[in-house]
């Protein structure tokens, strides 16, 4: 319980420190950029499912 425990406070300390400093020093992206980004995220998630749906048949 106690390496659990460790592991969760580990993973939050490093979670604020990612968003702190994205934060200060991230720029902001405009609606073009966004807009060219999520063109492609479906596509992406769907063949990572597919991938990952043939390791899991053929590899076992």
């Amino acid at each position: 319980m106690l390496n659990l425990l460790t592991i969760l406070a580990v993973l939050f300390a490093v979670l604020f420190l990612i968003v702190t400093l994205l934060e200060r020093f991230g720029h902001r992206h405009s609606s073009e950029d966004l807009n060219k980004w999520s063109r492609w995220i479906i596509p992406l998630i769907a063949l990572v499912f597919v991938l990952q749906a043939l390791r899991y048949f053929f590899m076992g």
